[in-house]
């Protein structure tokens, strides 16, 4: 007489029960909406405080304010020698700081990108879809602009945060610069997240350090974009520069020559050269056997010398078996 349950599984069977996997190049969409959603939060978080810092660095010290639209970036200081290395230096930490932070946050779900060209040699690498690889760009190079307008919003005076050539660097040079650095950054990406290990949990620590040590060498000639989301966001709001498209170029040249390496060192297997680096069981460390001297010889295991004997004193285990 009691209530009768039926077995609803049993009646209605779940969609796809037989595990067939999607196929397509929306076949994950929901999840590459969530990465876009993700990236485009990411992205302005990381480029609110760290372009906000360039804007602190223009208010609060000499730099330059000139109309030229060469000479508009915040990273471009003027005065005395140690006031430029300062800013260099104060500038560089901003943004490898502000990587590390919200990378920290966003690892785990979008992977901290917030950046097209490392976007481009995760897509290369097979790493993201094609299609996940437009919709995360598409994310950041929108989030850098509403990032810089944000800034442009909060803080009084003129926006000064974009990138220029300064120091006397030509276009070429420039160029060449943003390629070689931004593919330093890529390659820390390729080879402390996409290849896994013991340290990919911390990789967002070595992002935010691989921005800094670039940008140290970069910021004086290029303004240290390493990235084009960084650069185009800006420039959408102060204005284009007529050699803007080096900060396309570079890092996109810079994320295949990253690519690159990263494809030579899995094809002669890297990891067969120097076996075991991350590994943390200390039965893989070399068995060594030091020459001990003759007075550690001596030593008993109450720390005193061979002397005691002489007093008699001979009981307990001595050298290295007291140990």
């Amino acid at each position: 007489m009691g209530r009768k349950f039926s077995n609803i599984a049993a009646e209605k069977p779940f969609k796809n029960s037989d595990n067939e996997p999607k196929t397509g190049i929306c076949a994950d969409i929901k999840n590459d909406l969530i990465a876009m959603a993700g990236e485009f939060i990411g992205t302005i978080l990381f480029l609110l405080f760290a372009l906000g810092a360039v804007q602190t660095a223009s208010t609060n010290t000499s730099s330059n304010s000139s109309s030229n639209a060469d000479d508009t970036a915040g990273v471009a200081p003027t005065g005395s020698d140690s006031n430029k290395l300062l800013t260099y230096y104060y500038v560089s930490a901003a943004f490898g700081l502000s990587l590390f932070a919200t990378a920290s946050i966003f690892y785990r779900f979008t992977g901290s990108i917030f950046n097209p060209s490392v976007s481009l040699a995760l897509c290369l690498i097979g790493a993201i879809k094609p299609l996940r690889f437009i919709l995360v760009s598409l994310a950041q190079m929108v989030g850098a602009i509403v990032a810089s307008a944000i800034l442009d919003g909060l803080t009084p005076g003129a926006l000064a945060v974009n990138v220029s050539l300064s120091n006397g660097t030509n276009r070429a040079q420039g160029l060449f610069i943003e390629m070689f650095t931004t593919a330093t950054l890529v390659l820390s990406v390729l080879m402390l997240a996409a290849e896994k290990h013991l340290l990919t949990p911390f990789a967002p620590l070595g992002f935010g350090f691989t921005l800094f040590i670039v940008m140290l060498f970069s910021i004086a000639f290029t303004g240290g974009a390493v990235n084009t989301a960084r650069a185009f966001g800006p420039a959408c709001i102060q204005g284009f520069q007529t050699y803007h498209w080096i900060y396309w170029l570079g890092p996109t040249l810079g994320a295949l020559l990253a690519t690159a390496f990263y494809v030579f060192l899995k094809e002669v297997k890297y990891w067969r050269i120097t076996p075991g680096q991350d590994s943390t069981d200390n039965h893989e460390s070399p068995s060594v056997h030091p020459v001990t001297s003759r007075m550690s010889r001596g030593r008993n295991d109450s720390g005193e010398t061979a002397i005691d004997n002489v007093n008699g004193n001979t009981d307990g285990p001595r050298g290295h078996a007291a140990v």
